[in-house]
């Protein structure tokens, strides 16, 4: 597996919130939403909530690669690209419980495995 960089675990945690999930369609189209409820999981994975997706949902079922897009307090924004993968029961799921708002539906918790890290146009990972 592949670990966030040091600079972008803690830049995670200084994020402002919303962050922006990307996912591609099997035809090659892009959807992206915004997402207010995301954590690490540990370096490795981020794990965003799924509260009502729908065509996320779906990509995501299809085999869907993705991003995660964050800004921090300080306006440097950072981009994670990898696989996705979505659960429904275990331990990523039970994670998305704890800090997911009780209010919220959180039917499962869409996963992104962490393949690259970008700030603007530079590779970091």
């Amino acid at each position: 597996m592949t670990a966030l960089p040091e600079e972008v675990s803690k830049a995670w945690d200084n994020r402002k919130s919303p962050v922006v999930l990307t996912t591609i369609d099997k035809n090659g189209n892009p959807n992206s939403i915004y997402a207010t409820c995301a954590s690490k999981y540990n370096e490795e994975t981020i794990v965003v909530a799924n509260n009502k997706f729908v065509k996320t949902l779906e990509n995501i079922l299809s085999g869907s690669k993705g991003s995660i897009l964050f800004i921090t307090e300080e306006l440097k924004s950072y981009q994670i690209k990898g696989e996705l993968e979505y659960h429904e029961s275990g331990d990523i799921f039970d994670n998305m419980k704890e800090w997911n708002p009780q209010r919220l539906p959180g039917y499962g918790a869409a996963a992104l495995i962490v393949k690259e890290v970008f700030t603007g146009a530079e590779k970091l990972l």
